[in-house]
């Protein structure tokens, strides 16, 4: 029988093959590809005493998101080159969703030069719930500062960066990210000021990042499958990383103390309790 190690080792080097493999090229059966078009998105501020509630459904491309105009609830632009990538606005009550009709078109969700599928999203100072719903894209989120109750992520294949760049102003109650075959870094994850965090991921380098202002305790849940996965928490902040794996194998540096499969971090103030759950792969704990 193979050492753990090695068959960690093993699996880490599956990983990275796959991340070799993970390119944005696109075949389409029965689309017209035409000249870009860039269309406008306005969505009007919700009534004061209303929690406004944000659904992305993106297909495959590029979707940026950041803070923006706090005189609209959701403003940007949409350029793309398929007529059925234009997207359509829907605003039901506090409700608004975006999306794009991509069903019966035979789309590989990987992205080439021929096709042009981009999002650029400004979210504004409101506290809402916001749901992102992705196929095979490029992502680049920075959510600093926007006052978010409630996050979910779910996408495919995806490359992406997300970001808490300002302190959350309102406490989250759940974090929730989904992902496949993706390449993922979370960064300044104690400013979205979430009470509890999900991570379901299937194949694919992650980078979880919990620097920033902890607010209060909080509880970080990950299950993976094959993966290779870096957490690292802030100097002084205490941690505690419940670990059960397979074929998996564990690296530490910093102050990170070992007992078991418990891993733990001496601190002040709130504190981060993680359980990781993975098949096989790689886990490295860090200390900024």
């Amino acid at each position: 029988m193979y050492p753990i190690k090695a068959l960690a080792a093993i699996a880490a080097l599956s990983i990275a093959m796959l991340a070799c493999t993970f390119t944005f090229n696109n075949q389409m059966q029965g689309v017209t590809i035409g000249s870009p078009e860039t269309t406008e998105i306005e969505v009007p501020a919700p009534d004061p005493d209303q929690v406004a509630k944000v659904k992305l459904e993106f297909g495959a491309g590029e979707l940026n998101i950041d803070r923006g105009d706090s005189e609209l609830l959701v403003s940007g632009t949409a350029t793309f080159n398929v007529e059925e990538f234009e997207p359509e606005v829907t605003v039901t009550d506090s409700s608004v969703k975006i999306s794009q009709q991509v069903d019966d078109i035979n789309l590989i969700p990987v992205l080439g030069d021929e096709l042009e599928n981009r999002w650029d999203i400004a979210l504004g100072s409101f506290p809402m719930e916001l749901e992102i719903a992705a196929g095979g894209y490029q992502g680049e989120f920075d959510l600093g500062g926007i006052p978010l109750l409630e996050l979910r992520i779910a996408e495919g294949a995806a490359k992406t960066d997300v970001s808490f760049s300002e302190l959350n102003p309102v406490q989250m109650d759940t974090l929730r990210y989904d992902t496949g075959a993706s390449q993922a870094s979370l960064t300044g994850l104690a400013n979205a000021n979430f009470r509890e965090m999900d991570f379901r991921s299937g194949a694919g380098e992650y980078r979880l990042d919990f620097s920033g202002d902890l607010q209060q305790d909080a509880e970080v849940s990950i299950k993976t499958g094959l993966s290779s996965i870096v957490i690292i928490v802030p100097e002084g902040t205490p941690a505690t990383v419940q670990f059960e794996g397979g074929l998996a194998n564990v690296d530490r540096s910093g102050s990170w103390r070992m007992s078991g499969g418990l891993y733990t971090l001496s601190g002040e103030g709130p504190e981060l309790t993680i359980t990781v759950e993975m098949g096989a792969g790689n886990l490295e704990l860090r200390q900024r």
